[in-house]
């Protein structure tokens, strides 16, 4: 009987044309179309670093919401997640580039909106607006299996996943010289200068593939699934603060449990799923998200929460800037100077963390060294891929993630800044290795005619894993406040320090983290799929 041509099977005996280049093209062409790409996929990277090493100076303009100032970093992950998998099909749809250049439209209204709002509901509306680039680094995914000669394509995805390390290592910098010298809006403008420079190289530098799928698209099941984990999310960060167990606290989780569930049905019965459930039940691509899912988390939650620690002031420091503050006070209601010794302060529980850093001294000293191991590991990475598969890659990158996030459990009570350096730099180890290992898995289980799809699901596994990582931190520090006791004369008072956690809260963050990557590393040990040398694709399932 004969075969449909639209069928996985067809797939093997006929590749579709894809626009693929020629085996014999030249290495500067293909160098050139991997820049390209990487130069605007890497823009999501980039903002998240950026904000995320930012965040202890944006809260001063958004000094009432406390911990909340994570869904700076939460939220994306969530519209990211939701919006990938549509976007994904789209592109098989219509073309990938297209949907890659028409990302990057809606990452500049979103920094747009944010390079000038004060408001804090609004400037979340441009964060989720800025979530839609989480498409454009599945999309390369797919832009770089149809467009590359096959025996390049391992390398190229390691080096798509190097350019991770390309952005942490100039994020912050960037950051830290905008924010220290100007403001923190300029770092959104400098985005839109950079996103417009980029495209405009995409545009003229990628072809566009050739690759179209006839589908439609049901979208309800995504929603459903984002919509879900948006309310067990706000449970897991305001559970503290509204009771756990009260009814109505209890409703968002609830709610939220329905919600995932009704999108496993909805898209077991929709005749035009949004993710293909005969590709979730795939042992290949299911272990492969899961293990992502599990895994990221730490990767996200690492910056953020070094950043939040460092930039803090030290204990002593911080005393002295309660003491200065009453002195100032008490001078501007009665006129009169108090001596700094009748002003005593004591922090409850107190903190070990802490070295004042600006934004630019924190990216010297922490962040520059994740992003410069990251770059290094990453094309290594993708040349092993080619020789010993990429199985091994995710173990080791699990092993690493799991003892640094332990080590940084251990250390902030003994705190360094020094030891949070080593920490970062053997992290990027990990980092890179997560990376190439989660692209180059997903791309070797999926046929070109499912490439945009299943990329799709790998960018809703990043986008809610980080979420769900940056969350847990946020409920974790809202869970561990941190108040001064303040005595002058016989009177005392206590008023709440903001955006200043216990030592207890970054400490069960890291353990929570480090078990997480605990059970990716148990799903890497049993997956069969990534054992032999990639396939880029040439064996298709």
């Amino acid at each position: 009987m004969a075969t449909l041509p639209n069928t996985p099977e067809s797939d093997d005996i006929a590749p579709p044309d894809t626009g693929r280049l020629a085996d014999d093209a030249s290495r500067w062409r293909i160098l050139a179309i991997v820049v390209a790409m990487v130069l605007l996929s890497e823009v999501t990277t980039f903002q998240l670093t950026m904000v995320g090493s930012a965040l202890q100076k944006i809260t001063k303009t958004f000094s009432d919401i406390g911990a909340d100032i994570n869904w700076a970093v939460i939220l994306p992950g969530i519209v990211g997640a939701a919006t990938t998998p549509i976007l994904g099909k789209l592109s098989d749809m219509w073309g990938k580039k297209k949907i890659f250049l028409l990302c990057g439209v809606f990452f500049l209204i979103g920094s747009l909106i944010d390079a000038v709002t004060s408001n804090w509901w609004v400037f979340l509306v441009g964060r989720g607006l800025q979530a839609f680039t989480v498409a454009m680094t599945v999309i390369t995914y797919g832009l770089v299996r149809d467009l590359l000669p096959r025996k390049h394509i391992p390398t190229a995805l390691g080096v798509v996943a190097s350019g991770v390390g390309f952005s942490a290592v100039l994020g912050p910098v960037i950051a830290g010289l905008l924010v220290d010298n100007f403001d923190w809006r300029a770092m959104f403008w400098f985005l839109v200068i950079y996103v417009l420079a980029a495209m405009a190289v995409m545009a003229v530098v990628v072809p566009e593939t050739k690759l179209r799928v006839r589908q439609r698209i049901q979208p309800f099941g995504i929603l459903a699934l984002s919509a879900g984990t948006l309310l067990i999310l706000i449970y897991v960060d305001k559970g503290q603060e509204w009771k756990w167990g009260h009814p109505a606290t209890l409703a968002w989780l609830i709610g939220g449990l329905i919600l995932v569930a009704a999108f496993v049905l909805i898209e077991f019965r929709s005749s035009a799923p949004i993710m293909d459930v005969r590709l979730l039940l795939s042992p290949k691509v299911s272990l492969t998200l899961l293990l992502m899912l599990f895994g990221i988390g730490v990767l996200a939650v690492m910056p953020t929460a070094t950043g939040y620690m460092t930039q803090t002031p030290s204990p002593d420091g911080l005393k002295q800037s309660v003491v200065q503050g009453v002195i100032d006070q008490a001078h501007q209601m009665t006129g009169v100077t108090l001596p700094s010794s009748v002003v005593h302060v004591t922090l409850d529980p107190g903190y070990h963390y802490g070295s004042g850093f600006s934004l630019l001294a924190y990216a010297l000293h922490i962040g520059i060294t994740t992003g410069i191991v990251a770059m290094i590991v990453g094309p290594i990475s993708g040349l092993l891929a080619r020789r010993i598969g990429v199985r091994i890659h995710a173990i080791v990158a699990c092993v690493i993630t799991a003892l640094c996030a332990v080590g940084f459990a251990l250390a902030i009570p003994h705190y360094s800044w020094q030891a949070f350096a080593i920490l970062a730099g053997v992290f990027g180890i990990g980092f890179a290795l997560f990376y190439t290992a989660g692209s180059v898995l997903i791309v070797d289980a999926l046929p070109e005619r499912q490439q945009g799809i299943g990329s799709g699901m790998l960018g809703v596994t990043m986008g809610l894993g980080s979420a769900i990582g940056t969350a847990i931190l946020a409920a974790f520090q809202a869970a561990h406040p941190l108040n001064a006791h303040i005595e002058v004369m016989g009177h005392s008072v206590t008023q709440p320090i903001p955006q200043v956690f216990a030592d207890r809260g970054y400490v069960l963050t890291f353990w929570f983290m480090a078990a997480m990557v605990l059970v990716a590393l148990v799903i890497a040990l049993v997956m069969r799929h990534g054992r032999t040398p990639s396939t880029a694709g040439i064996i298709t399932p």
